[in-house]
Order: C-alpha cells, then sequence, then structure tokens
C-alpha cells in the first residue's frame, strides 16, 4: 500500500519512524511518502520537505511566518494529489495537519490520526473539525478516550510509541569515552529543537554550569542544526553538544533541564530527576494564559495530574530558580527520591510498548476495509 505521512517536528519524527518501521514488518509492500525527518528518512521512502523548514511555535510566531506556512500546506497538498496515497497519516501538529485533513478528507483518502491534537488543553470544540475530517484518530495519553468520549467520539487508545522508542534503546558501551566526557555524573540539557525554543532557553539553562563543577553538563543537539549554530549561546564555555544520542545523555544523566515538550516525558521514562522549562513569545504567552484550560504544560505532570516535576515559566525560568531546582534535584536525597516514586507510578499508567505496532495493525485493517 501506498502511505502518505506528515509530521512537522522531532517528536513526530520519531513516532513516524517507529510507525513506518511497524507498517513495514506488516505490509511487505509498503510505501513510503511523507514531510518529517531524518529518523524518518532512514526507514526509506521519499521525504518531500524536511520538519526544520516547518516549525513554528506559539501564535505570533505562525504570524510572522503565515508566508512560509501557506507555501508549505500548498506543497504538501499537491504532493498528496499527485501521490494518490491508500492512506494519509497525519502525526501530531494541528495547526498545519488538520488543514491537510480537510483537504483529502475531500478527495476521498482515508485520513487517519495519529496522536491526538492538544484539543483538550484549549478550543475544545476543535473535536467537532476532527469528527468532520478524520477518519480515525489514535491517542496515546490514557485521559483522552474519556475526553473524547465525552464529546461523542469514539477513538482508538494505543498507548504511547514513546515506550517503544525507550524499550529499543540499546546504550551505547562507549558514549562516554567516545564524546570524551570523563568521569564526572552528567546533567542533561534539552533545549528544544525549534530556533525559538533554543535560543530562549539554553542561555538561561547555561548561566548556572559554573556552580556545578562535580558535574559535566551536556547538550542534546537538535538533529537540524550544527555545532556551529551552538556556538553562538556557549561563548567559550566547555560544555559538548552531542548529536544523535539524546537517549544516551539521559542514560547516563544524573539530573537534567528540559525544554517543555515530549523530552519530559522520554526523560522521566529513563527515571532521570528534571526540572521543565519554558519561555516564549509574551504576546504567545497572554494569549495562551486566557485560552488554555489545563494546570501544567508538562506531559509527566499532566498524565499524574499533579506536580511531578518543576515548571519554571517565562520569568520563573531564570538563573536563580534554575540553579535552586538544580541543587535540588542532585543533593536533596528527599526530593530526588518523591519524584522517582512518582516516575514509577507513571510508568504504571503508560502500560507496556507496543503503541506503534498496534497502530500499523489497525491502519492497515482501516484501510483494507475502504
Amino acid at each position: 500500500m501506498k502511505y502518505y505521512l506528515v509530521a512537522g517536528e522531532a517528536s513526530g519524527d520519531l513516532h513516524g519512524a517507529n510507525l513506518m518501521k511497524a507498517l513495514k514488518e506488516l505490509d511487505n509492500d509498503a510505501h513510503f511518502r511523507y514531510f518529517g525527518g531524518d529518523l524518518m528518512k532512514a526507514e526509506g521512502g521519499e521525504l518531500v520537505k524536511h520538519y526544520a523548514d516547518m516549525a513554528f511555535m506559539g501564535f505570533a510566531e505562525v504570524v510572522m511566518n503565515l508566508g512560509t506556512i501557506l507555501k508549505n500546506l500548498k506543497r504538501c497538498k499537491d504532493d498528496i494529489s499527485q501521490y494518490r496515497p491508500d492512506v494519509l497519516i497525519l502525526i501530531d501538529f494541528p495547526g498545519f495537519n488538520l488543514k491537510i485533513a480537510e483537504y483529502a478528507k475531500s478527495r476521498g483518502i482515508l485520513v487517519c490520526y495519529y496522536i491526538s491534537p492538544k484539543v483538550w488543553a484549549w478550543n475544545q470544540k476543535r473535536v467537532l473539525k476532527i469528527k468532520r475530517v478524520v477518519d480515525h484518530l489514535f491517542c496515546i495519553l490514557p485521559f483522552e478516550v474519556d475526553f473524547y468520549k465525552s464529546w461523542g467520539m469514539d477513538i482508538d487508545y494505543v498507548g504511547n510509541p514513546l515506550l517503544d522508542a525507550v524499550d529499543a534503546f540499546k546504550p551505547d558501551a562507549d558514549f562516554l569515552n567516545k564524546h570524551n566526557l570523563g568521569n564526572k555524573k552528567l546533567v542533561a540539557l534539552l533545549p528544544g529543537s525549534r530556533k525559538q525554543e533554543i535560543s530562549r532557553l539554553l542561555p538561561e539553562m547555561l548561566s548556572i554550569t559554573e556552580h556545578f563543577t562535580e558535574h559535566r553538563f551536556v547538550i542534546a543537539g537538535a538533529p537540524s542544526f550544527d555545532r556551529g549554530y551552538y556556538d553562538q549561546y556557549l561563548q567559550g564555555k566547555n560544555v559538548p553538544v552531542v548529536f544523535g544520542s539524546t537517549y544516551d545523555i539521559l542514560y547516563h544523566a544524573e539530573a537534567a533541564i528540559v525544554a517543555s515538550g515530549t523530552a519530559t516525558l522520554e526523560t522521566a521514562l529513563f527515571n532521570v530527576p528534571q526540572m521543565v522549562v519554558y519561555k516564549g513569545n509574551p504576546i504567545t504567552i497572554a494569549i495562551a494564559r486566557m485560552l488554555i484550560k489545563i494546570g501544567f504544560i508538562s506531559l509527566v505532570n499532566l498524565i499524574m495530574n499533579k506536580a511531578v516535576v518543576k515548571e519554571l515559566i517565562q520569568q520563573e525560568c531564570n538563573t536563580k530558580n534554575i540553579l535552586d531546582e538544580l541543587n535540588a534535584l542532585l543533593y536533596n536525597t528527599t526530593y530526588r527520591t518523591a519524584m522517582l516514586a512518582d516516575y514509577h507510578q507513571l510508568h504504571l499508567k503508560m502500560g507496556a510498548p507496543g503503541a506503534s505496532a498496534k497502530t500499523a495493525s489497525l491502519i492497515i485493517k482501516y484501510t483494507a476495509k475502504k
């Protein structure tokens, strides 16, 4: 069968790659074309557009880059029309993907949406559009089942694909030597995969490194950038940037400072005590605070429905607060133990691996029935 996938950011690239791998195991005649990234490209098929040219985060950022977004939408629609896939698979990235869903649906293409848009956070009436333009929705967070049911919508809960990625991870035995990281315990810095995130968060993360001489700080580099991009923020600091090895960094880390997003859940699944940081455009944040209906921004806290990890947002994301929280994460045994105990409960809520295989099986089943 012919599959067309659209992923617009790093997490979508990861989930898309795992889903492609699972589809190939079930469909020997699988052909792929996609908007995605390097991980999806490694699974074969044809990459049409890299997510690095698509990911704009926040209301103000979207407005400022509207021309580029419209060009990307047209490119995607035209390409789908020419390719005529058996099924369109959209991965998160709702601002873009719901428009693509509407286009594909109008042309009789089966639309599957993998990883629900976070409509439970704000503008819940978007569920009505999802019901209209999406044929099958696959959710990865336990509480989403009841949310959609309250809107009269049945969905498939498939578990979380991050469990697949973490389960498949095999640590590199030579990782520390390969990157000259020495014998000090590591503190992982995960400043995100977008320019806006990195430019706002990395300077704050780096501002406290001199206070922890017993530890080695390591930046998990985003695949769409090179070392030269990070040098402008390092300003001579001896902090290595390691690309393509985020899980190896987390495997060895004693604590982590993490940009809000999928990486917060990955960090918890590796049982690394963490703080979550976020800084956005002031206009975007002001609008979000008026619209968003949830009490947390990190996936860990959302799933557990309580403050498991500290969230430092906007003005709270500063040198003093990051310094104080990292001290607690590294040296307050009671604090660390409590967080790790909550992580254990998180593991139980998340369940077992298998989301990618389950989703692939359902997509093939629904496509065959079309």
